[in-house]
């Protein structure tokens, strides 16, 4: 018997170390292959690939068709994951892999149309042009490492087919960039409720002229149906995303110092932008090589242009422009003209087509998407919720060409200003400035977008009437037009998402000015001698005068509220506060809480507070809600102020404040204990950045990197940002790199990474740069051959 039980025991070691073998030898087959030779098919001549100590890929080629074939290559082996996320996200295709539960987020980018304007933008392309001959080689080269590779784990896992990329695919995946800023999608219904259902007093906090004009007051007004299915749609616009764990653009700090203001009598160049965290992170760094041709860039999956780059010569950074390039346009039906509108007095069919979605599991549902003159029907994906007003949605991404890919391809080649502010004309949607710097001394600024015309007097915060001529869009102002700055006298540019002076307003969503107003106040403070080091000091700086402005006007109805020598001592130390946000620090703990309370507690009862569905949550996702909480304070007046739910009485901004210390209060005592001492920023707001499999347990242990306690906030320059909600608070967008380059020493440029290069689970590169990123230490971007030879830890030869 216990010979049977010892044999029993070997027996099943035996397998536990099979197992273990062959767990360790399928991961190893799955990790990107950096050293040796491998054949890549269509290459006219070897290309190198030579890796550093981070994993960033230096590639060396004859020509540019092999340059970009094997960008794809390498590009496929660390982030094909990701690729086929992004673009099953643009078409409308996660249910077929994840199931049922991703079906709204696949109706709703169905209905957003952004795989048939792909299709259809793709079936037009030129292949002669050089941007689109890259995009084929590209393609080609990530086709090939998918043919030919083991498969990621993530593909095993969830039963993904292989199926090649196409340029449909990459033209999908640039129109959900574009979608990812569309801030109008969750602005527009709230401020229109706000006005058609509360009035023109409650719109003052919002700093929005009123207008007579839009639906409601031509008659058509929307239902409490209505609005409730515009809610829904709100939320669903910024949940569909998180979902899938996929980046969103979302604002972004870059500035550009003329020679005459840097120590090295040089330009230089700053720039962070903010977006979603998520593992991998959004941005893939390569430095490529070719005769002619030279860039250490960032690009974006399924992308062979570099949306940030820079080498010898010039370089650039982005911010969002956050123009306004999206309308909502409230149609008008009748039971007697059944699928038709109303445009100026004439009946127009709308047009429709049917499309299936695959879902895993279960059966395929079709959709029906509807399109009036004015774009797609966007309510219908709420299904019977989305009450009986049709709501199209008119959007310059599609109704203009937008050649964003050849853009980025010009751009990546212009060391000239003229070349620049040509290649940048091609930037339709979404907005974006482009901060540029050479070499040379010059230094510019373009507000790249395609601006719409629009009739006199329309406000395009509001939903329009579809049976007017305010949703008309008589044509395209020229890009002369846009807000621009080439060279001013003042020698700096800075851009950090705020309105930009110009000589004719932009409709648009801009961000508060405080943290513009603190990266201007430091760049004009220190007129000269500026160098890579201040420039990353001013990039982690994580204080603005936004929370004490916000408290001022209610210090004093604030001591009145405490109730004791404690809570005296906490309002002490907010009225000293100095609005910076240190993970050792109580103040941002107790002013993020007592704010989201406050909100909840003077507009909730106008809106609704109730999770997943209310005004309030939607409003508190929109950028103007930090517009309109300063003004609201500063207000005592405001009719926001008295609760609607108690007839009997009137409240007062002292009545809600108290109310709202108290609860804040009595939140944080229930998270971490009776003594403030303990409530400090680093405990309350941390950093995780979530892989798509990592929403689930236990998965989340294995795939995500974090969690850590984060320092900065919403609009301070170290942008960590936290959603406006209750405590605990995980951040979620921030810096995706932070890059400064001295054009002095372009090839000792600086940059980072949230998370590492490759998106490969159990790679060494998977997370390695996560913990010096969140301190804000940075590494160099080797541009010189003398660096990249110094740096090569591993070399790969792709060979025809």
């Amino acid at each position: 018997m216990k010979k049977l039980l010892w044999r029993g025991l070997l027996g099943l070691l035996f397998l536990i170390v099979l197992a273990v073998a062959f767990a360790v030898w399928f991961m190893l087959q799955r990790l990107p292959q950096r050293e040796g030779t491998l054949p890549l098919s269509g290459l006219s001549a070897e290309v190198t690939v030579r890796y550093d100590e981070w994993g960033v890929p230096h590639l060396q080629a004859a020509n540019e068709a092999d340059l970009y074939r094997a960008l794809g290559w390498v590009h496929a082996q660390d982030r094909l994951f990701q690729m086929e996320m992004m673009r099953r996200l643009a078409r409308g295709e996660l249910a077929e892999i994840l199931g049922p539960k991703l079906l709204p987020t696949d109706r709703l980018f169905r209905t957003l149309g952004l795989r048939q304007r792909a299709d259809e933008q793709t079936a037009a392309l030129d292949m002669s042009r050089p941007a689109n001959q890259a995009l084929r080689a590209y393609l080609d080269g990530i086709n090939q490492y998918q043919a030919t590779r083991p498969l990621p784990l993530e593909f095993v896992l969830l039963g993904i087919p292989r199926r090649d990329f196409t340029p449909a695919d990459t033209y999908a995946v640039a129109g959900y960039m574009a979608y990812s800023f569309a801030a109008a999608f969750r602005t527009e219904p709230i401020l229109s409720r706000i006005r058609d259902q509360l009035g023109p007093d409650y719109l003052k906090i919002f700093d929005l002229d009123w207008h007579p004009e839009g639906a409601a007051d031509h008659g058509a007004r929307l239902t409490q149906a209505d609005w409730q299915g515009l809610t829904k749609l709100a939320l669903l616009s910024q949940d569909a995303v998180q979902q899938a764990a996929l980046p969103l653009l979302e604002g972004s700090n870059a500035w550009v110092l003329s020679g005459a203001r840097t120590a090295s009598g040089k330009p230089l160049l700053a720039g962070d932008p903010h977006i979603s965290f998520a593992a991998p992170a959004v941005w893939y760094e390569a430095h490529l090589k070719a005769p002619g041709f030279e860039l250490y860039g960032h690009f974006q999956a399924l992308s062979p242009a570099a949306l940030l780059g820079h080498n010898q010569r010039f370089g650039w950074s982005l911010t969002m422009f956050q123009n306004d390039d999206i309308d909502l346009v409230a149609e008008h039906t009748d039971a007697d003209h059944p699928g038709q509108v109303l445009i100026k007095g004439q009946w127009v069919p709308l047009t429709q087509r049917e499309e299936a979605i695959a879902v895993k599991g279960a059966p395929a549902e079709r959709i029906v998407l509807q399109r009036s003159p004015h774009g797609a029907i966007i309510n219908t994906v709420l299904g019977p919720d989305a009450g009986p007003t049709p709501i199209a949605m008119w959007w310059t991404l599609m109704d203009s060409d937008n050649p964003v890919l050849e853009a980025f391809y010009q751009l990546n080649r212009a060391d000239t200003l003229a070349a620049a502010r040509n290649a940048v004309k091609g930037i339709h949607a979404p907005g974006l400035n482009v901060l540029w710097a050479n070499a040379s001394g010059d230094i510019a600024w373009w507000a790249a977008a395609r601006l719409p015309q629009r009739p006199a007097g329309v406000h395009p915060s509001f939903l329009l009437d579809g049976r007017t001529a305010e949703a008309d869009k008589p044509g395209w102002l020229p890009f002369e037009r846009n807000p621009q700055e080439e060279n001013p006298a003042r020698g700096w540019i800075m851009s950090a998402n705020h309105q930009p002076a110009s000589a004719e307003p932009v409709p648009g969503y801009y961000n508060p000015w405080d943290r513009a107003l603190r990266l201007q106040q430091q760049l004009q403070a220190t007129p000269s001698g500026w160098t890579v080091e201040r420039a990353r000091a001013l990039q982690l700086d994580v204080q603005t005068n936004f929370g004490p402005r916000t408290l001022a006007p209610v210090l004093a109805e604030l001591r009145a509220a405490a109730t004791n020598d404690e809570e005296r001592r906490l309002i002490d130390q907010l009225a000293a506060w100095k609005g910076d946000h240190r993970i050792d620090q109580i103040e941002p703990t107790l002013f993020w809480q007592w704010l989201n309370e406050l909100t909840r507690q003077a507009m909730g009862d106008e809106l609704g507070d109730e999770p997943g569905s209310s005004g309030v949550e939607a409003l508190r996702r929109t950028r103007a809600i930090e517009q309109a909480l300063p003004r609201l304070l500063a207000d005592p007046a405001s009719p926001w102020w008295d609760r609607r739910d108690t007839a009997d009485k009137k409240e007062t901004r002292a009545t809600i404040v108290a109310a709202a210390w108290q609860a804040a209060l009595q939140h944080l005592r229930g998270l971490y204990g009776a003594d403030p001492a303990t409530w400090t920023w680093g405990r309350a707001h941390t950093i995780t950045h979530v892989h798509p499999l990592g929403r689930q347990a236990p998965l989340d242990k294995v795939f995500n990197i974090g969690p850590w306690p984060a320092p900065g906030s919403r609009e301070v320059p170290n942008n960590l940002a936290q959603p406006f909600g209750p405590a605990p608070w995980a951040v979620t967008y921030g810096p995706s790199t932070r890059r400064v380059i001295d054009f002095a020493h372009p090839d000792q440029a600086q940059g980072s990474n949230p998370v590492g290069q490759s998106g490969v689970w159990g790679d060494p590169h998977y997370r390695d740069q996560a913990e010096m990123w969140l301190r804000g230490d940075v590494r160099t971007e080797y541009l010189s051959e003398e660096d990249v030879a110094a740096h090569v830890k591993q070399a790969l030869r792709l060979t025809p």
